[in-house]
């Protein structure tokens, strides 16, 4: 009887993993750019975006320039590290997504995990080329397939599954920081001005209103995640994280490597089908170590950030648009509701960094900006992003006021890692 094939239709799950391992070991794709064109076929769903209209660009010109002087003036920051004047460009989903991805791009990377060493093929003549699924193996050969198949195919999968986050929460974003995270040095801040219309029309909020006070929070974001300070900080718990996530699914590969048994990739102590199918059914056990101890330290680090900088961008936003927008009430609110029930793809997005995006976290940067504010007024709040070593602890973010007890010790005596 003939040995059975990886293109035998008899078996059609083994015939696929047999097929994708030749394809991988021959001309597999190349896996940033797999991962860019399915980040852009989700976010334009697969049709061409029109062209910005030159009159929404002059708009948006317009408005950008009140709204930078009235941040800078509440700030006290300049919108970028040098003080140049920034350029806001009001883009479509599609092009946010292309920068966001290279903007993020050695984050990522730290994230993928590495594709394992594949077994040496058989030597001409050897036995094993004849059947390379012998009968007393008692899972067919499927365990080793298996093995192979996930130190393999890990980094492809995991670069499809940044694409679909980053597309999807390009449909939510209105502007550079849907989350709080750097992106690369620019003098453009980037909108998506069909989402700002759409949030506009949702809410029921006047279209230009609401893309000054966009603008507005945007240039605030900007002024704080590209202060070198911060940026470095973030960046450094961003890669700490990343590298952590990258273990953890190499040992989810090694897992699954396991599989083959005790001569299959990993030496592992052998599984039958039915293991195979409960381990796969309960995800708990393939997934409940992906949070290393590690991952947790820097997503709390991470969250803590993020929530008092997107805290602090509201703020501004509020501040400017009391000035400046008949409809800043409303909009504050539509905003917040807005922001507490999140998309897919922005949970997606927080979970992929290391971001808690729940509304506990949103009221808690407010909660700690809100005491700030009470204790020492806008001064005290001031002093935030004065220097690196005044970011807050993530216990400080639920205690203000220790924060500011910190920031007040003579500068000898301050910790060298606040």
């Amino acid at each position: 009887m003939a040995p059975s094939d990886p293109g035998d239709p008899g078996n059609p799950f083994q015939s696929l993993l047999g097929d994708l391992m030749n394809m991988l070991g021959s001309n597999g794709p190349n896996q940033w750019e797999m991962t860019r064109s399915f980040a852009l076929n989700v976010a334009t769903e697969g049709t061409p975006e029109p062209n910005v209209e030159p009159i929404q660009r002059i708009q948006l010109e317009q408005l950008a320039r009140v709204a930078e002087l009235n941040v800078t003036e509440a700030t006290g920051l300049p919108v970028t590290p040098d003080g140049r004047r920034l350029t806001c460009v009001p883009v479509g989903r599609g092009d946010w997504t292309q920068r966001a991805l290279e903007s993020w791009r050695s984050i990522l990377t730290a994230m993928t995990p590495v594709a394992g060493p594949q077994p040496a093929g058989p030597a001409p003549g050897d036995a094993s080329t004849e059947d390379p699924f012998p009968s007393d193996d008692p899972m067919g050969g499927l365990g080793s397939l298996l093995g192979q198949w996930a130190s393999t195919i890990g980094p492809m999968f995991f670069g499809l599954q940044v694409g679909s986050v980053v597309g999807h929460l390009s449909q939510r974003a209105l502007g550079q920081y849907p989350l709080a995270l750097p992106w690369a040095p620019s003098d453009e801040l980037v909108l998506v001005t069909a989402n700002i219309a759409t949030f506009a029309s949702d809410w029921s909020l006047p279209e230009e209103e609401t893309l000054l006070w966009v603008c507005a929070r945007e240039l605030a974001s900007n002024s704080v995640l590209t202060r070198p300070g911060i940026r470095s900080r973030m960046v450094s718990l961003l890669t700490a994280f990343a590298e952590s996530s990258a273990q953890a699914q190499q040992d989810l590969a090694g897992k699954l490597g396991g599989l083959a048994g005790p001569e299959g990739i990993g030496g592992g102590e052998g599984m039958d089908l039915e293991s195979i199918q409960g381990m796969f059914g309960d995800p708990e056990a393939l997934l409940g170590d992906l949070l290393t101890p590690e991952s947790r330290r820097s997503s709390d680090q991470l969250t803590a950030m993020a929530v008092v900088i997107d805290a602090y961008a509201d703020h501004i936003a509020t501040q400017v648009g009391q000035k400046l927008v008949g409809s800043h009430s409303q909009l504050a609110e539509a905003w917040y509701r807005r922001r507490t029930e999140r998309g897919k793809g922005e949970e997606a997005a927080g979970a992929l960094f290391g971001l808690d995006l729940e509304q506990t976290q949103v009221d808690r940067g407010r909660s700690f900006i809100s005491g700030v504010i009470e204790r020492a007024g806008d001064d005290g709040l001031a002093k935030l992003w004065a220097d690196a070593r005044n970011i807050p602890t993530p216990a400080e973010v639920d205690a203000p006021g220790l924060w500011l007890e910190r920031i007040s010790l003579p500068e000898l005596d301050r910790p060298d890692d606040a």
